[in-house]
C-alpha cells in the first residue's frame, strides 16, 4: 500500500514538472509570438510616420513653390513695365536725333543759299557801280559849272541836270531791284515711274529711307493723288504727313494726318494716323482737340496693336490729359 502510495505521488509530481514544463514553454512562444508583433507594429508605426512626412513636406513644397511662383511673376510683371519705359524713352531719343540732323541740313541747306545771294548781290553791286562810274565821268565832262551858263530865272531847272537826275534814279532802280530773286513758277514733272503702285509705294519709301524728305513728301502726296482708292493710299497719306512731322512742321503735319483720318479711317496705318494727329494739335496749342484725339484712339481701334495703345498711354500722361479733362 505505501508503495502503491508513493508511485501515485511520484506520478503526480512528474505529471506536475511535465505540466509546469509545458506552461512554461507556451509562454515562451507566447512571448516571442507577442514580441514579432510589437517589433510589426514599430515597423508600421515608423512607415505611417515617414508617409504623413513626407505628405507634409510635399504639402510644404507646394506652398513654397506657389509663393516663389508668384515672386517670380510679379518681378517678370515689373521687368517688363520697365522694358516698356525704355522703350518709350529709346522712340524719344531717336525722335530728338531725328529733329537735331533735320535742323542741321536745313541750316546747312539755309547758309548755303545765303552765301549764294551775298554772292550775287556784291558782283551785281560792282557792275551796278560800274556802269555808274562810268556815266557819271562822261556827264562830267559835259556838265555846266554853276554860275557859269546863260542867266536864269530862280527854281527853273536845266535839261542837263534833268537827264543826269533820270540817270541816277535809273541806276538806283536797278541796283536796289538787282538784289531781288525772282522765282519762275514751274510745273512739276511726275516723280513716280510708270510701274505697278505696290512699286510706285516702295519708290516713295526708298526717300525716307534716305531721309530725302522734301522728295519723299512729293512722292507721296503723287501717290495719292494717282491713286486714291488703292490699298496703301492710307499707308501713303500716313507718311506724307510724317515728312512735315520730321521737319518740325506741325501745322502741315496736323492737317495731313486729319486728312488721313477723313479719308482712310480703316487703314492699318489709322491708329497710329489719329494718334500723330492728337500729338500734332497740342504741339500747334490745340490741347483739348489733341487729348480728344489721343484718348480715342483705344476707343475706335481696340484691336490695335500694344505698342500703338501704349504710345497713346504715354502721351495722354505726358500732356497731362485725364488733369485737363477733369
Amino acid at each position: 500500500m505505501l508503495k502503491f502510495i508513493k508511485f501515485i505521488i511520484v506520478s503526480f509530481f512528474l505529471i506536475f514538472i511535465f505540466s509546469v514544463n509545458e506552461v512554461t514553454a507556451e509562454n515562451e512562444e507566447i512571448t516571442e509570438i507577442l514580441e514579432a508583433i510589437q517589433k510589426d507594429i514599430k515597423t508600421l508605426e515608423k512607415a505611417v510616420y515617414s508617409d504623413e512626412n513626407n505628405s507634409l513636406s510635399n504639402n510644404s513644397f507646394d506652398k513654397n513653390s506657389e509663393d516663389v511662383l508668384t515672386r517670380h511673376l510679379l518681378k517678370l510683371s515689373e521687368i517688363e513695365n520697365q522694358f516698356q519705359e525704355l522703350t518709350n524713352k529709346f522712340e524719344e531719343v531717336n525722335f530728338k536725333l531725328d529733329k537735331l540732323s533735320n535742323r542741321l541740313s536745313k541750316v546747312q541747306s539755309d547758309n548755303q543759299l545765303r552765301f549764294q545771294q551775298l554772292e550775287n548781290k556784291t558782283i551785281n553791286n560792282e557792275e551796278d557801280n560800274k556802269i555808274v562810274a562810268s556815266t557819271t565821268d562822261e556827264e562830267d565832262e559835259d556838265k555846266v559849272l554853276p554860275g557859269s551858263s546863260q542867266p536864269q530865272d530862280l527854281g527853273s531847272i536845266s535839261y542837263k541836270d534833268t537827264e543826269t537826275n533820270l540817270l541816277t534814279q535809273e541806276t538806283q532802280s536797278i541796283e536796289s531791284t538787282g538784289t531781288v530773286i525772282t522765282e519762275e513758277f514751274r510745273p512739276e514733272e511726275k516723280l513716280l515711274p510708270n510701274e505697278t503702285p505696290e512699286k510706285q509705294y516702295e519708290f516713295a519709301t526708298s526717300f525716307l529711307k534716305v531721309g530725302d524728305y522734301n522728295t519723299a513728301e512729293r512722292a507721296f502726296k503723287e501717290f495719292v493723288d494717282t491713286n486714291p482708292n488703292h490699298e496703301l493710299a492710307g499707308n501713303a497719306q500716313y507718311w506724307y504727313a510724317e515728312t512735315f512731322r520730321i521737319r518740325q512742321l506741325y501745322t502741315d503735319a496736323a492737317s495731313a494726318y486729319l486728312e488721313g483720318y477723313q479719308k482712310y479711317p480703316k487703314s492699318t496705318k489709322g491708329p497710329i494716323n489719329l494718334l500723330r494727329l492728337g500729338v500734332s494739335l497740342v504741339q500747334i496749342g490745340e490741347k483739348d482737340q489733341g487729348c480728344l484725339m489721343i484718348t480715342g484712339v483705344k476707343k475706335q481701334y481696340p484691336k490695335a496693336k500694344q505698342s500703338v495703345l501704349q504710345k497713346a498711354k504715354y502721351e495722354e500722361k505726358k500732356f497731362e490729359c485725364k488733369k485737363e479733362k477733369t
